[in-house]
């Protein structure tokens, strides 16, 4: 096993690289939904977003797509914001400097050196596409020059789980107002899935489908259930089962009981009840964080999302 320090830095590299990308995503999403629709109010529109990524809102005043974006993309204070992500990715690979490679390296601090401190509204979408591009470079480099051991492991740990935390919480803004959310095309479209949706459904998104899509997949990469798979091997890889019966580890143990609901239970009662059951995956996916986080590296406790455990 590699030193836990080590270990650690590469699972938080991991899911900053991927937060990052995901709260781009949900952010470019919502905020054009603003721009689009002038029957939602902004001000509930801001704080239900705040609120959906783990951030209070200030109660004071109204909220407008401004406040959502220093608050979220470029405060370098805020915990839930891009700013900080890249930041903490960057310091994590400093810490890994011996195990990761010169490329992503170099792809993290130079996108940590680019991150504007300020942006106007006319920039804010050309903002978070850079944002997602630099992100799939970090993983693509990461892709590209990692060897498959356990450092690669821990990696991609980190970025399964946090996937599944950021396809939920995007799911959850849908369900924020129904009838004025995103539509499904759009959900679809802000996770790359339109094209992947069309060639599996063959039709129209319908609510029904690209839920199915998103939530149970076993193929799309950015569904939830291929993330939760993906992670559940990621702990096989690093600690191959030597007990014929069960599950030893706690991490392994909620992953397979958030698959199974997921993949036998009734895709309308998902529906019926989007809101709690994405509310159930992510705080499936912190308390996984913390499980793997008190088996592997018990010692190293590094910044985490409002509702993890720091």
């Amino acid at each position: 096993m590699m030193l836990s320090r080590i270990a650690e830095s590469l699972f938080w590299i991991g899911r900053y690289i991927e937060r990052a990308d995901g709260t781009a995503r949900i952010l470019d999403v919502y905020l054009q939904l603003l721009l689009e629709d002038v029957a939602v109010d902004e001000d509930t529109a801001c704080r239900a977003l705040l609120g959906v990524m783990g951030h209070e809102a200030p109660p004071q005043r109204r909220l407008t797509r401004s406040d959502v974006v220093n608050f979220l993309a470029i405060d370098r204070t805020q915990t839930a914001s891009i700013a900080y992500s890249v930041n903490a990715a960057r310091e994590n690979a400093r810490r890994a400097r011996e195990t990761i490679s010169t490329e992503l390296w170099e792809v993290l601090n130079a996108t940590f050196a680019g991150m504007p401190r300020r942006v106007n509204n006319e920039q804010v979408h050309a903002m978070f596409g850079w944002v997602r591009e630099r992100m799939a470079l970090a993983s693509g480099m990461a892709d590209a020059t990692s060897s498959r051991d356990d450092a690669w492991s821990f990696f991609t740990l980190g970025r399964y789980i946090e996937r599944a935390d950021m396809v939920a919480r995007l799911l959850a803004t849908r369900a924020l107002t129904e009838a004025s959310g995103p539509s499904w095309t759009t959900i679809l479209r802000s996770v790359g899935a339109y094209e992947a949706y069309l060639r599996t459904y063959r039709g129209v998104p319908s609510s029904a489908n690209a839920a199915e899509f998103l939530l149970l997949d076993r193929l799309f990469p950015r569904s939830i259930l291929f993330s939760v798979r993906g992670a559940e091997q990621c702990l096989e890889d690093i600690e191959p089962r030597r007990e014929r019966v069960g599950y030893v580890g706690a991490a392994e143990r909620m992953l397979g009981q958030i698959r199974a609901e997921l993949e036998f239970r009734p895709i309308q009662e998902i529906i019926d009840e989007l809101p709690m059951v994405m509310d159930k995956v992510q705080t499936t996916t912190t308390a996984v964080s913390n499980a793997v986080r008190e088996r592997y590296f018990p010692t190293h406790n590094l910044p985490a999302w409002t509702r993890e455990a720091s």
